[in-house]
């Protein structure tokens, strides 16, 4: 920045030239040059020359009337005896004024962060952080088995999903095409037998387990409404299931994960697998397209697709059984 420095002159005009010239010719020190001390490190970037009075300027008619002198006055004038002060380097001079620069604004960290933990059961917990996707809807991968799920309004979702892989991977992705990915060793999960039936949209799907020979909504039958308890199959107990998919997302993807302890359970005996479709207003003369994924004993996984034909909306509050679509559980104590 530019810095004044003011030069006080007294005497005639003619002392003044004469000082001036002086000044130019021999040099002069800065203040902070003084004898006791080291010379103080100052930067000038510009230097302006102006009178102790910067509000009164010579007048042109004045400079014009100056006398014109000989050179030997000139060369033999005898500088009065009048003080050249130089004035102290202001340090606080005000900044001149100019444009007020504002702060740019920093965006968020957007990046996914994304965690799988294993848990009990043979299940996956499952974590995302996604501040800048709140509220959105992304589709979560593993295996070949899809689900729809919702961010919360900060960005964040935790899902407890079945795993169908011991060395499980979980990729979850958004619409805009960002993403995450998580891994979880899943050691457990060669002791379950694992059942998957899944589907796009308001399908009316059901997946029903009857344990050991039990009817229909007695105890050992598995379905929506009776979930079973993940504690009790990891005691060897019983099965469980597990539903995923936000169906209040339109033509969302959802899924339904029967689980068994095959591995570890003292009951022998068969478990008799269908899956059943309800007639609704939603579904009735449609074709409902489904797959189905089914996993023995830590096996390799069967993929399996199906096309059901639901009957006229006249049926609406029936259901449709299938009973061979998927093979039975065969149980023998361990």
């Amino acid at each position: 920045m530019a810095q004044k420095k003011s030069i006080v002159l007294g005497g005639a005009t003619l002392c003044v030239a004469l000082a001036t010239g002086y000044v130019m010719q021999f040099g002069f020190e800065l203040p902070s040059q003084s004898k006791s001390g080291s010379p103080a490190t100052v930067q000038v970037s510009a230097i302006t020359d102006t009178s102790a009075k910067a509000d009164e300027p010579v007048a042109a008619a004045e400079m014009n009337a100056l006398p014109s002198l000989p050179l030997d006055a000139l060369t033999n004038a005898q500088l009065p005896d009048t003080t050249v002060e130089m004035a102290a380097v202001q340090d606080d001079v005000a900044p001149l004024p100019g444009p007020v620069l504002e702060q740019p604004q920093i965006s968020p960290d957007c990046a996914i962060d994304m965690t799988a933990t294993a848990a009990a059961g043979a299940m996956v917990d499952v974590s995302i952080k996604a501040p800048c996707n709140a509220s959105e809807r992304f589709t979560l991968h593993h295996n070949g088995m899809m689900v729809t799920e919702v961010t919360q309004p900060d960005g964040t979702a935790t899902l407890s999903i079945p795993a169908l892989s011991e060395t499980a991977v979980f990729i979850a992705a958004f619409t805009n095409g960002e993403g995450g990915l998580a891994q979880a060793d899943v050691p457990s999960l060669p002791f379950y037998d694992r059942v998957v039936v899944q589907w796009r949209g308001q399908a009316g799907l059901q997946l029903h387990a009857r344990e050991f020979g039990a009817n229909y909504f007695d105890q050992g039958h598995i379905w929506h409404d009776a979930k079973g308890d993940i504690a009790e199959a990891a005691q060897g107990k019983g099965g469980f299931l597990t539903r995923i998919g936000n169906e209040d997302t339109p033509d969302a993807l959802v899924a339904e994960i029967y689980s068994f302890p095959a591995g570890t359970t003292a009951r022998n005996g068969d478990i008799a697998l269908s899956v059943e479709a309800e007639v609704t207003v939603q579904n009735c003369n449609t074709d409902v397209e489904a797959q189905t994924l089914d996993m023995r004993a830590g096996g390799d996984l069967k993929v399996q697709d199906l096309t059901l034909a639901i009957p006229e909306c006249g049926s609406v509050g029936d259901f449709l059984v299938l009973k061979n679509l998927i093979e039975d559980l065969k149980i023998a104590s361990n």
